[in-house]
């Protein structure tokens, strides 16, 4: 039975349709899109949408995207709404500018083409029903008349207000008055709502082509970048459909998008910690200890091996082999914490997530980032588009899977996740926090299918996180925990922050029944009907 003096929630509950995502007043959005006859992708764009102008931080339309779609009865399919570097975009040309052993988060070079509109617009010609006018109509009223910004928004606006201050056009926007905004100010972007405007009337061409992306190109310009008319042109149609990668766990089929996103790092951790008897007999200390472990190994093979798939082909096959994944679970040691090593290659020298189910069965899992909080912290005065930093994913080492190079995509840290029973889906999920979705991932999961947790308990439950030489913890995990996890040799850090956010639906199609989360560490929830 739920204790209901627990502070917590339980997990929604409806029969026809659902959404969950991290904000309100984009899960109303998207619910009021659901109640009017929309499917899945529309009431997911209406809500993106609406996260784009009222979780500026988070997500925008100058980010990336990427999507699981999985039509009734259908097969699932990976949507890459991952943008490319400039043409001119080298090494040699990066190093040239002055840069050395990587590319900052406010470097014009951070910035690659982006590429959220570009899937917005082929998901929708696909598989949308409602006219885009009418999916904007929420997100554009948002943006000229204003919004009021949430206490998680409001908390994570102010510890980016330093880094927003440095760009003037970005400032002048998102820090009204010199201050961010408080919990229940109002806030508007109206050239965002211009923008979404265009796209309704032009389609992907109002956003790539056109003054829009003239001027996007040439603001770049100003600040050094690379980037220029041309890419822009040429990235709208860049988003494509793929086949999605899967691997089992606990019965289940998990599938993911392949490179260069990093689902198969959760693939990996999956694999891994399959190898444990993760149920409910294991100690606090041991299950974090796993799972810290298994993080570090697939995370140092992520970093040293993933990139644009053109880069690293027959990695998603090795990675996932049993004696790969035999060979690394042997590597942890239960006692101690390990330094990560690679299986037997040689070494290289903040987003929204979505989950929406619609009365017809058809599944979507869907993610939009602009990377760091408040992306680039570059914003093109003359459009308002925010450009994200997914750049600074690039290495600068020739060679490398994910050295930059002309035209090519950054390995990516945002995955919507997708899992299935024997080829019917039966849950789209995803997990919020940067660097930390892979390992969510491996967190939520174990957490469902090993512990029997609902949704709801398995989102709440403390997390952890082994990155950098730190393993990074929330307030929560017991005292008993955290002092066998250092005699283990683990560095602990307590965060003041939350790890994270995530949401998911739970499709029961015996009973006919839908079970939403929506992460208690976010402003956002899950409604259906």
């Amino acid at each position: 039975m739920f204790d209901f003096f627990s502070a917590r929630r339980p997990s929604t509950l409806a029969s026809q349709a659902m959404i969950a995502t991290s904000h309100p007043l984009s899960t109303a959005a998207g619910l009021d899109i659901l109640s009017s006859g929309g499917n899945a992708v529309d009431a997911a764009i209406a809500a993106v949408a609406v996260q784009c102008v009222v979780d500026p931080l988070m997500t925008g339309i100058g980010g990336d995207c990427f999507a699981l779609y999985a039509p009734k009865g259908g097969k699932v399919k990976a949507l890459n709404g991952s943008g490319r570097a400039a043409a001119a975009a080298t090494v040699e040309a990066l190093k040239a500018s002055g840069l050395t052993d990587e590319i900052p988060q406010t470097s014009p070079h951070s910035v690659t083409i982006p590429g959220a509109i570009s899937a917005w617009c082929l998901l929708h010609g696909d598989h949308g029903t409602m006219p885009l006018d009418r999916l904007f109509a929420r997100a554009i009223h948002y943006a000229e008349n204003g919004y009021p910004v949430t206490p998680r928004v409001a908390m994570d606006w102010a510890a980016t207000a330093s880094l927003v201050a440095r760009d003037e056009h970005a400032a002048k926007i998102f820090l009204p008055g010199g201050a961010a905004p408080k919990v229940g100010q109002m806030h508007a972007q109206p050239l965002i709502g211009a923008r979404l405007r265009e796209i309704a009337a032009k389609g992907a061409a109002g956003f790539y082509e056109g003054e829009t992306a003239a001027k996007m190109a040439a603001h770049l310009k100003s600040l050094g970048g690379l980037q220029t008319e041309e890419d822009f042109h040429d990235a709208r149609d860049a988003a494509h459909w793929v086949e999605p990668i899967s691997s089992q766990y606990a019965g289940y089929d998990v599938l993911q998008c392949p490179p260069n996103g990093q689902g198969l790092a959760a693939l990996l951790i999956l694999r891994i910690l399959s190898k444990f008897d993760m149920g409910e007999g294991l100690s606090e200390a041991d299950r974090i200890h796993i799972h810290a472990e298994a993080t570090k190994l697939a995370y140092y093979h992520r970093d040293a091996l993933i990139g644009d798939p053109a880069s690293c082909p027959g990695v998603t096959e090795t990675l996932l082999s049993d004696e790969v994944v035999d060979t690394l679970a042997a590597r942890i040691d239960l006692t101690r914490a390990l330094p990560p090593s690679l299986w037997d290659e040689p070494e290289h020298k903040d987003t929204i997530y979505l989950s929406v189910v619609d009365r017809d069965g058809n599944a979507l899992s869907f993610i939009n980032s602009i990377f760091h909080g408040f992306g680039s912290t570059r914003l093109d005065p003359q459009t308002g588009v925010l450009f994200h930093s997914r750049g600074a994913s690039f290495r600068l080492i020739e060679g490398h899977p994910n050295a930059i190079a002309p035209k090519k995509r950054p390995m990516h840290t945002i995955i919507p996740g997708m899992v299935c029973k024997d080829g019917v889906p039966v849950m789209p999920y995803g997990v919020m926090g940067g660097q930390y979705q892979a390992a969510g991932h491996g967190q939520f999961l174990s957490g469902v299918f090993d512990l029997g947790l609902d949704l709801q308990a398995a989102m709440d439950a403390p997390r952890s996180f082994a990155t950098g030489g730190v393993l990074q913890i929330e307030p929560a995990v017991s005292a008993t925990a955290r002092a066998d996890l250092e005699a283990r040799g683990h560095k602990l850090s307590v965060q003041t922050s939350p790890i994270g956010g995530s949401q998911a639906i739970m499709i029961d199609h015996e009973r006919g029944l839908l079970a939403g989360g929506s992460d208690t560490r976010k402003d956002g929830m899950a409604l259906g009907f």
